[in-house]
């Protein structure tokens, strides 16, 4: 009798837990998880008193939508439109953010929304994207699970005129990890114009004026250059032991002069096409540092270290280019503004680093150790860093394969292009040297 009530009470108790755990569990399928990389496609064009906008985003970047699915996890296209509508809503409608002329415009009509195939290759163009949106669905028994899928939107917003300037704003980086952007904007007169960009690169205006482009890469100059810890090390290795003024205006000014050269060269397609070539830079940037950190101890004058800046200035103007072909894409048709602008910012950069590495050199020449050794001490320390990079470096660079070039047209015609270059250095050195050469004389004759 005693075994049997105990049974029962087990049974019981089977009973309740497995109730409060069906109580417990969702009713829905459990949110998405974020994914690691996401890619979205986009095109945006002007047409008369509209703003079209077609993307293209991965369905697994929708996180908590909840899309109907089938089997082992086939989404149910019969029955998806409504989660899908949502779905662009929150994550796109809702996110974006695009300007006409500054002004940020309503938000837009969600004119349809599609699923296609992670084969389809219709966004390759706008023409395509767009027939593609507005043609037939897929049809309704097409097995695609819900995790493969591609969402296509498309979206317009009323505008006052297509000549407009246009910026937008995408705030896609929260749809994965990693998000990428691709986005080509249609001008009013037919140019595509590509823009990449990563995370969230804030309001990016799309065709800028002049002045605007000439502002932002003045900012992007001066920021690289405070970023770049490289560069800075290299400018206080310059000038440590020289701090008056007529040495700090021809060594800072070679350097200028070189790195403006090779940073000009490159935006206008110079920049060889192998992998190898930026390591192999870096590696030399460091280089340099442990160059100059060495030549300060043993001791330089500063007759010919001019001209070593002027040789490490090239080596740091392709440093720079790297950064700069990155956002060459935000000047629009102002290629030639954005190149000096963000020389001219490197050189505002340049110029507050010497002004604050002056007085806080001559103070610990003064107050903490005398001129030379202190000097020995700091390019010692310099010299350490620079070594660290450079092998550090290296090692990254001896991964990369070096092949023999292969000698066709393209070749020859790199060939003719690297020669020119010289040429121009050459010239660009021998009138250097003449006028430092009559600055010095005249610099000799003064009382």
């Amino acid at each position: 009798m005693r075994n049997q009530r105990l049974k029962i009470v087990a049974t019981v108790t089977k009973a309740l837990l497995s109730g409060l755990l069906l109580m417990l569990m969702p009713l829905t399928s459990p949110a998405h998880e974020v994914p690691a990389d996401v890619v979205v496609r986009s095109f945006l064009k002007a047409e008369d008193e509209r703003l079209n906008l077609l993307l293209r985003v991965p369905l697994e970047a929708m996180r908590d939508v909840v899309f109907p699915t089938y089997g082992p996890g086939y989404l149910n296209i019969a029955e998806a439109d409504p989660s899908l509508h949502d779905a662009a809503t929150i994550w796109i409608g809702n996110a974006i953010e695009l300007y006409e002329n500054d002004r940020r415009l309503e938000s837009g009509s969600i004119v349809v929304v599609r699923v296609s195939l992670p084969s389809d290759q219709s966004f390759r163009d706008y023409a395509s994207a767009l027939a593609h949106i507005s043609g037939p669905r897929l049809p309704d028994d097409e097995e695609l699970m819900w995790n493969q899928a591609l969402l296509d939107v498309h979206i317009t917003y009323e505008i006052n005129s297509p000549t407009s300037v246009f910026s937008v704003n995408p705030n896609f980086h929260r749809l994965g990890l990693r998000t990428t952007t691709v986005l080509r904007f249609v001008t009013s007169d037919g140019v595509e114009r590509p823009f990449e960009f990563s995370g969230d690169p804030g309001v990016v205006r799309l065709d800028p004026r002049w002045h605007q482009a000439f502002l932002h890469f003045v900012g992007l100059g001066f920021s690289h250059i405070l970023d770049g810890i490289d560069h800075l090390l290299f400018i206080l290795c310059l000038i440590i032991p020289f701090r008056r003024m007529r040495p700090l205006i021809v060594i800072v000014t070679s350097f200028t002069v070189a790195h403006s050269i090779t940073l000009i060269s490159s935006a206008f397609g110079l920049l060889p096409q192998v992998p190898w070539f930026p390591p192999l830079i870096e590696t030399l940037i460091a280089a340099s540092i442990l160059y100059m950190a060495l030549e300060n101890i043993v001791g330089s004058r500063w007759e010919r270290r001019w001209l070593i800046a002027f040789g490490f200035g090239l080596v740091h103007g392709f440093g720079f280019s790297f950064a700069l072909n990155q956002t060459l894409q935000f000047a629009g048709s102002h290629l030639l503004t954005a190149l000096l602008a963000f020389n001219l910012g490197v050189e505002f950069g340049q110029i507050l680093v010497i002004l604050i590495a002056l007085p806080v050199l001559n103070w610990l020449f003064r107050s903490v150790a005398a001129e030379r050794l202190g000097t020995i001490i700091l390019s010692a320390l310099l010299a350490h860093s620079g070594w660290h990079w450079m092998s550090d470096r290296f090692v990254v660079m001896a991964a990369y394969s070096w092949r023999q070039p292969v000698l066709d047209l393209a070749f020859l015609a790199s060939l003719m292009r690297w020669t020119m270059l010289l040429v121009l250095i050459g010239l660009v050195l021998r009138t250097m040297y003449s006028v430092y050469q009559r600055w010095l004389a005249t610099g000799e004759q003064s009382p």
